[in-house]
């Protein structure tokens, strides 16, 4: 590969009136430990940073290659980003998805203009199906991260955060297939050195943490994640080798850290973002990158959340950050006892909002009974100064999240 920052700069020049260029957002209270800072893809046309890439790609093509009609396979920003520049250029399309990607992004691609066929598995199983029709219909095949021209398209934003922000001193990148880390590190490795390049990944997908850390590209046998955009199975070889040689270090983030990375965004900052697109800050809030005291560029790489389990995630969210408990409590049964317990929970601050009751049968005094109440809390710390509040009033109280 012969990646150059010339590539980057005519992608960005083809791109120019195609793409926003987002704005940096400051977003102080995510870690006050550092000077952090968004870069809101998630507001790019498509609700993704894929469309930078794909239309670029796109613009790059042979008239032949266009006449044949394009091909691609996606978890779904990448389908929207393909349909976009196809339609843009005139090119019909044929986008190949998970059958279990987001409704919202099936019909958003489908809007953009292009024919869709959904695929039994994931993402990687939706690639092998493209790469079959590729062949049987001699179809241009467009793909979304292990490409030069995606790679250079998706480097514009690291053109952009050294123009915004030219005191960065560090930069964070989710990691799926690895074409947005691959581009972002190249750019800003090549115009300052001295920036660290940190990219994330699902703890659910750690395809390329594996690959890199084992010298090798490995083959995960299968992702979960809420992060949908970013559960590959595989790196590319280009990417891979790009990510090896450009990023200053991998980590990944788990389904409770991703959640409460969403839900940190949606209250702080009044931006909704999908799973993939909060990784980067799930790194800066829980210290899985060494950012105090530096001034940090978060990439929210997308904003195409699947608003069908959103409740759940916000819910998750919740617990993660002590927001929410359950307190499990032994007591008498007689009268009075659920008033102390509410009057201590009232006194210090905590909302109930669930409250069960039981008679236990396996209990060792046979007038005992099982007190369960949730709680609304500010943090860990309010939990455990509730906790300890009962415990010193002689209840027997177990506080858990829920």
């Amino acid at each position: 590969m012969n990646m150059t920052l010339d590539e980057l700069y005519k992608a960005r020049y083809v791109l120019n009136g195609i793409i926003r260029r987002t704005d940096l957002v400051q977003a102080p209270r995510l870690n006050t430990d550092a000077d952090i800072y968004l870069k809101p893809e998630n507001l790019q046309v498509t609700g993704s940073f894929k469309v930078r890439g794909a239309c670029y790609k796109i613009s790059q093509l042979s008239e032949e290659e266009k006449a044949r009609g394009v091909i691609a396979c996606s978890a779904g920003n990448h389908a929207q980003g393909v349909a976009l520049g196809a339609t843009h250029a005139g090119v019909k399309s044929l986008i190949c998805l998970p059958e279990g990607a987001p409704i919202s992004k099936v019909e958003a691609t489908r809007r953009y203009g292009a024919d869709i066929c959904l695929v039994p598995g994931v993402y990687d199983d939706a690639y092998q199906h493209a790469l079959k029709l590729r062949d049987e219909h001699g179809y241009t095949f467009v793909h979304p991260f292990d490409d030069e021209h995606v790679i250079a398209g998706q480097g514009t934003i690291g053109l952009e955060l050294l123009e915004q922000l030219p005191e960065l001193q560090t930069v964070i990148v989710p990691i799926g297939g690895g074409g947005l880390a691959s581009g972002v590190a190249f750019a800003i490795k090549s115009l300052n050195p001295s920036v660290e390049v940190w990219g994330v990944q699902a703890a659910g997908a750690p395809g390329m943490y594996r690959s890199v850390a084992d010298g090798q590209i490995r083959c995960l046998s299968q992702v979960s994640t809420v992060a949908d955009g970013i559960a590959v199975k595989q790196p590319g070889r280009l990417t891979y080798d790009m990510c090896s040689k450009y990023l200053d270090g991998i980590v990944t983030v788990t389904e409770d850290e991703i959640c409460a990375a969403i839900l940190a965004l949606i209250e702080q900052q009044k931006m909704v973002v999908e799973g993939a697109g909060a990784v980067a800050v799930a790194a800066a809030m829980f210290g899985k990158v060494p950012v105090a005291g530096r001034k940090t560029i978060c990439v929210l790489s997308g904003g195409n959340v699947d608003v069908t389990i959103l409740n759940r995630v916000i819910h998750r969210g919740l617990v993660k950050s002590g927001r929410i408990c359950k307190l499990t409590i032994k007591l008498e049964d007689k009268p009075g006892q659920l008033v102390g317990v509410s009057q201590i929970i009232s006194s210090l601050g905590g909302n109930v909002v669930k409250v069960s009751h039981e008679r236990s049968d396996d209990s060792d005094r046979v007038t005992d009974c099982i007190l369960q109440i949730r709680v609304e809390t500010r943090n860990h710390e309010h939990v455990q100064a509730i906790c300890c509040a009962l415990e010193e009033a002689g209840f027997d109280a177990g506080c858990q999240m829920c």
